[in-house]
């Protein structure tokens, strides 16, 4: 059998964080597994963050009015996409599944992660009009957010002062992964472990351990088919979808809820 490739892109500042230890316990686990895994791990990288024309070797097509996207489509094309954005896009080609290890910044990742989907997800590699979503390009590799909060799980429900962490997870999970085409798996989510004793963070990494033995088989989050939107009509729902599912309590997804409640854990495990 074919071993699987693995890449971890990892944003921490400290190798003796918790993140750190998570991003290791990966690292051990799938390579025990027979896994060949890659980390890019962003801060000891020094990965540039912002997206410029600087990302683009040579001349550009139109200086005066630069258009990032466009831009380093053809930079990809024509293999002018600078040395480190290059290096990325060929772990990501390579790999299997990808897993994000990240302490959530302000409801999202940090921004250097963001900088690495910004500049490495390009159009053309990435994503193109036609193909995106169910359809994309990325439709036969496996990704997942694994990351820490500062605040308690109960803050992150329907009733919590965050809000629903299924609705903060959907601009990530649908908006990007998804949006690529990945099978996006359900997140690996460490609630508040600053806050909680040494033995307690012992067991979520256990936990962690555990659920890798089987990751690679899991199956993944349901989003809401691309051929079930009408292209011709703003990429609406089809009416018959909007029919099948008028009866039903809960609407498809957490962005495709039809107005009605939301589907519980519709971006938290997979199977609901």
């Amino acid at each position: 059998m074919v071993s699987k490739k693995v890449l971890i892109v990892y944003a921490h500042q400290s190798s003796g964080s918790f993140n750190s230890a998570a991003k290791d316990a990966a690292v051990e686990v799938l390579t025990a597994k027979g896994c060949a895994v890659e980390v890019s791990d962003l801060y000891a990288m020094t990965f540039k963050a912002t997206a410029t024309a600087e990302d683009i070797t040579g001349k550009v097509k139109n200086a005066d009015h630069f258009c990032y996207g466009e831009e380093t489509k053809l930079a990809w094309e024509a293999g002018k996409l600078t040395a480190d954005i290059s290096e990325e896009q060929r772990k990501l080609t390579e790999a299997d599944l990808v897993i994000f290890q990240f302490p959530m910044y302000w409801f999202t990742v940090p921004a250097i992660m963001k900088g690495w989907m910004d500049r490495v997800l390009t159009l053309g590699f990435a994503f193109t009009h036609e193909k995106r979503y169910s359809q994309g390009i990325f439709k036969d590799k496996k990704a997942m957010l694994s990351f820490t909060t500062g605040s308690q799980e109960s803050m992150f429900s329907a009733n919590g002062i965050n809000g629903d962490m299924n609705v903060t997870l959907w601009p990530l999970q649908n908006g990007i992964l998804h949006y690529c085409g990945f099978q996006v798996l359900a997140p690996q989510i460490f609630w508040a472990p600053s806050h909680i004793s040494s033995e307690a963070r012992g067991t979520m990494l256990e936990g962690w351990r555990t659920r890798m033995q089987g990751l690679l088989g899991e199956n993944p989050l349901a989003f809401t088919p691309l051929d079930c939107f009408d292209g011709e009509k703003g990429y609406q729902l089809k009416p018959e979808v909007h029919e099948k599912h008028a009866a039903k309590e809960f609407g498809l997804t957490v962005g495709n809820h039809l107005g009605k409640a939301l589907p519980p854990n519709n971006q938290m495990k997979a199977g609901v």
